[in-house]
């Protein structure tokens, strides 16, 4: 055992917690440049502008050390254990690890936003430190250990998608049956993971794994594909830009910058395909410990960051929200690009949710929501004098089944990211409202548009109270307007036509 290489316990919480705080506020570069490009080729105006808004929140990120995304994500963790490598600790690899979870999450200098949810079917508790991770481990031949590490957020993770596939049956074709059902909630443009053979679980562990990888697609279609693995990403990539969603699903030529696939051998009577989405807010990194201590990754040079900046629209009509009437509400068009500025509220799940059991209970309610704007975020708190944190917009979708309760309240408009269901475009556009958009994973760019913050309601709900927010030139998009146009249907489509009739060229 003497010749054994000793992990101590605390460098491995050390580097986890190190590379957690870096992957908040550090894109990887391969996306960096990758999405730089995408935005130079970019012919719509409305995904120019969000994918403006990203790259812009990216740097402001990278130089003020702050989450690019509200949703900090839930934590990943892959570990190769060298088996020469003896870990000295007395508690478990998983509390060792979520050790490190902890620390990351709350350090007072760039606190993370606790997203896990203990008892997931019933309370569903906030375990406040947003342990534990989710855990794999492979042991390997070797004397160090090797560890990736990602956050995923919520609206990306949750547009996974798996099936038990026939042997015959054609991945191309599942893939693009799958991405009108996913609509924005995923942040697109990001990279989809692809994980083929295996088991059920597997496959979709190999989808995760995947996106792990450097971004390459570039490089891949300029030398061309030398295997089968690498034609179909190039067949999916290509397929999936064609179908014009675009940056937040407003219609454009970039949805995917790359795709990547992994397979393991399976059973002769199946084909189990699982595929996950990364968002724009990918976070991801490597580090390897040897026993000589914690592993510390390196800072990117901010100028390699592309430069790009991000300033409101000039032809952005400005909204007083304080003196916000449904008339002017009404007026608003699908696609128009808005700059709020005034009082608005906030909620999401949680809030909802009480608001319902509230109003079935007959009891009176803390907020009076009419003639009011309502925001979906759960933001950061706040570090550093900041009257917030990063707070980006969460999926509108989820709540979609309390809309009609929450217009019965009076409200005007709701700001949110990603596409209405059907039935809530119906609600919205019987009620004469509208729904706008802000840009999912630009956080910290639109919380330097909230000039005060304060808990007006549901404060034992943490990030999920309901805040009220004073806000000064907030950019939005109007994706749902009064009549029922709806950005997320129109835009998509038209591009798509676009590209299938050569008037612009998709993607490359």
């Amino acid at each position: 055992m003497s010749d054994m290489t000793v992990i101590k316990e605390e460098d491995l919480i050390e580097s986890v917690a190190d590379a957690l705080q870096y992957i908040s506020y550090y894109h990887p570069m391969d996306y960096i440049r990758a999405l730089g490009d995408a935005y130079e080729a970019e012919q719509g105006p409305a995904a120019k502008d969000a994918i403006a808004q990203i790259l812009t929140n990216s740097r402001m990120c990278a130089e003020g050390h702050r989450p690019i995304c509200q949703d900090t994500g839930i934590v990943n963790v892959f570990v190769r254990w060298g088996m020469g490598c003896r870990l000295d600790t007395m508690r478990s690899l998983q509390e060792v690890v979520d050790e490190g979870v902890r620390k990351a999450y709350n350090d007072p200098d760039n606190k993370l936003r606790a997203s896990i949810l203990a008892d997931p079917a019933f309370t569903r508790r906030n375990t406040r430190d947003n342990t534990p991770c989710v855990l794999s481990v492979e042991m390997v031949p070797g004397n160090t250990i090797s560890i990736d590490v990602a956050a995923k957020g919520g609206g990306s993770e949750n547009k996974s998608k798996f099936k038990m596939m026939n042997p015959s049956d054609n991945i191309v074709d599942w893939v693009l049956e799958q991405i009108p059902s996913m609509g924005a909630g995923w942040c697109p443009p990001g990279m989809l993971g692809i994980g083929i053979g295996g088991t059920a679980e597997h496959c979709l562990k190999l989808a995760k794994l995947s996106l792990m990888e450097p971004i390459d697609m570039g490089q891949l279609k300029q030398r061309g594909p030398q295997s089968d693995i690498e034609k179909l990403r190039v067949d999916i990539f290509d397929a999936v830009n064609a179908t014009g969603v675009g940056a937040q699903g407003l219609g454009g030529l970039s949805t995917v910058l790359d795709v990547k696939i992994l397979d393991a051998p399976c059973h002769a009577a199946g084909k189990p395909v699982g595929m996950i989405p990364n968002c724009a807010a990918t976070r991801h990194a490597h580090f390897t410990l040897d026993g000589s201590g914690p592993a510390y990754l390196e800072p990117p040079r901010i100028d390699q960051y592309p430069q790009v900046t991000w300033k409101p629209d000039a032809a952005a009509r400005r909204v007083d929200l304080d003196r916000l009437t449904p008339q002017e509400v009404e007026s608003w068009k699908d696609g128009d690009r808005l700059l709020l500025s005034g009082r608005m509220l906030t909620g999401r799940d949680a809030a909802h949710k009480r608001i319902h059991d509230m109003l079935e209970a007959g009891e009176d309610l803390p907020v009076d929501f009419r003639g009011r704007a309502i925001y979906y975020v759960g933001p950061v708190d706040p570090v550093m004098g900041e009257v917030v944190g990063p707070a980006g917009p969460t999926t509108a979708t989820r709540m979609d089944k309390f809309t009609e309760m929450m217009l019965d309240l009076g409200l005007l408009a709701m700001i949110g990211k990603a596409e209405r269901g059907q039935d809530a475009v119906e609600v919205i556009s019987r009620f004469k409202v509208a729904y706008l958009m802000a840009t999912g994973g630009a956080a910290y760019l639109v919380s330097r548009a909230i000039k005060s913050a304060r808990v007006v309601a549901f404060e034992d709900l943490g990030m999920e109270a309901i805040y009220e927010f004073e806000v000064e030139d907030m950019p939005v998009t109007v994706a749902v307007d009064a009549h029922g146009n709806n950005v997320h249907k129109l835009a998509p489509a038209e591009w798509s036509r676009r590209i299938a009739a050569g008037e612009v060229a998709p993607a490359q």
